[in-house]
This record gives C-alpha cells, sequence and structure tokens, in this order.
C-alpha cells in the first residue's frame, strides 16, 4: 500500500487501518545478541575522532559500539583498578622486559 492510501485510511478513523495492519504479516525481528539488557546512549564525537574509532573497530573486525563499549569497560575497569589489559598491551610489555636496558 501506499504511503498516500494509509495516511487516508487513518484519517478516515475506522477500522479500515487496524484491518489493514491485522492482516499484514508479523514483522521478523532481530534476536538480541546478548542476554545482558543494554541501554542505548547517543554520543557526539568529533568526525575525525569517530573516523579513527570506525578506522579501529574495522581493523578488529568488531562493530563500531562493540569497540566503545570495550574501551568504556577498560576504562572503568582502571578505575577501581581490575584493570583490563588488551592481549597486544601485554605482548609489548614482554617484549619490552626481554629487552636489555642501555646503562
Amino acid at each position: 500500500m501506499h504511503r498516500n492510501e494509509a495516511t487516508k485510511r487513518f484519517h478516515d478513523g475506522g477500522d479500515a487501518l487496524a484491518d489493514l495492519i491485522d492482516e499484514s504479516q508479523a514483522a521478523e525481528l532481530p534476536a538480541p545478541d546478548t542476554d545482558v539488557p543494554m541501554v542505548s546512549r547517543s554520543v557526539r564525537l568529533p568526525l575525525e575522532t569517530y573516523e579513527r574509532v570506525r578506522a579501529a573497530a574495522e581493523a578488529r573486525g568488531i562493530g563500531v559500539t562493540t569497540l566503545m563499549r570495550q574501551w568504556i569497560e577498560a576504562g572503568l575497569a582502571d578505575l577501581d583498578d581490575s584493570a583490563t589489559v588488551s592481549l597486544a598491551d601485554v605482548r609489548r610489555a614482554l617484549a619490552a622486559l626481554s629487552r636489555p636496558t642501555a646503562a
């Protein structure tokens, strides 16, 4: 049905629009990817910052919001001294320990 026809049926009142909705197929909604309740928040970022986050997420093969959530969780863990450290950071630290220092 075209938008104009749906609008006309809505403004005409009666049961025409309700009947149309009842006849339509149920929408197939995607299953949530987590059992943990999530809250959606909007964050305003400078374009350059967003592009850097997007590139970092692409390099990791994950979504932008997933990466942001990981970074927020890591930052919060740092506040309560239960820091989450990336494997890359651990490898860099171990590599630095194995190098002799200049005297």
